[in-house]
């Protein structure tokens, strides 16, 4: 079965790239979520965060929006002292800023990052090479986003998150699962 190439180095890319990368996924708490660990992902490998998904589900009180937003200074040194997070103070703190912005969004997270999904198709990636960082509508959502008081949200973290939760098809067209993750 082929794959687009980066899912093949290491057995948590196969099954993060066969069994969620793409997939549309809506709810709140799921997209906060994706959307911190996006975040935290900035300037390291990808896989550094699957690896301590399940560190960070639970340092996080599983990403619920409501638990976030309540962390205090004290929970900010809670997570410094966790080694099985990635312990930056800057985006741990986003999190938790990025939580309670999330409580203010009147119609709610996924509503709001569902609406800079592209409605026209997109040509299919040939390669990895033809797959975009940025995109007219992560420029927009980064913006917005930052305009609501979110942080660590620039236009490369809003496109991956878009990638992440189908709201962009970036699967390369040789792909097994390209074309299969169509939100209805």
């Amino acid at each position: 079965m082929e794959r687009c190439g980066w899912a093949t180095s290491a057995p948590e890319y196969l099954s993060y790239h066969d069994e969620e990368w793409g997939r549309p996924l809506s709810g709140d708490d799921a997209l906060f979520e994706r959307l911190s660990l996006e975040a935290f992902q900035s300037g390291l490998s990808w896989i550094t965060i699957l690896r301590k998904r399940p560190a960070f589900r639970e340092a996080f009180a599983g990403f619920r929006i409501s638990a976030v937003a309540e962390f205090t200074s004290a929970d900010v040194e809670r997570l410094m002292a966790d080694a099985g997070i990635v312990r930056n103070r800057a985006k741990v703190t986003a999190a938790v800023r990025n939580a309670r912005a999330a409580l203010e969004v009147p119609d709610g997270l996924s509503a709001l990052l569902w609406s800079f999904a592209p409605t026209e198709p997109r040509p299919r990636p040939q390669t990895l090479a033809d797959v975009p960082a940025t995109s007219a509508e992560s420029v927009a959502m980064a913006k917005d986003l930052k305009r609501r008081g979110f942080a660590f949200v620039g236009p490369t973290t809003a496109y991956a998150l878009m990638q992440a939760t189908g709201m962009v098809d970036d699967h390369v067209a040789t792909c097994f699962r390209s074309g299969a993750g169509k939100r209805d």
